[in-house]
């Protein structure tokens, strides 16, 4: 293997780390409750800017961008869902507001 064919690979290797993950869908608001327990453990806090993702490790942070409007917000990954096909993430009530919706939206999430 020659030394530029190295260089090559590991070039596409980098690229791969650095690039960004995106998922598209709709995203909704869930449990106006608080007190209630996540998968985390944590107690759900509809103030936070918390969200539910269905794979996503715990403590993961997000950005959750608004196709309606181009709002951004960052939400950190502490509970399980949403359990409902086409939707790709659940929100707070806080980062839903954020975001500038209360019900359903059209979302991207990049990690």
């Amino acid at each position: 293997m020659t030394v530029r064919a190295i260089f090559a690979a590991c070039a596409v290797c980098i690229a791969a780390l650095g690039t960004a993950s995106a998922e598209s869908g709709i995203a909704s608001v869930y449990s106006y409750e608080s007190g209630n327990r996540t998968a985390s453990g944590e107690r759900l806090q509809p103030s936070q800017l918390t969200a539910a993702h269905r794979t996503l490790p715990f403590g993961t942070r997000v950005h959750v961008t608004n196709h309606r409007n181009g709002r951004t917000v960052t939400v950190r990954i502490n509970d399980r869902g949403p359990f409902i096909r086409g939707r790709v993430i659940d929100l707070t009530p806080a980062a839903a507001s954020a975001l500038g919706f209360s019900g359903l939206a059209p979302v991207t999430v990049t990690r």
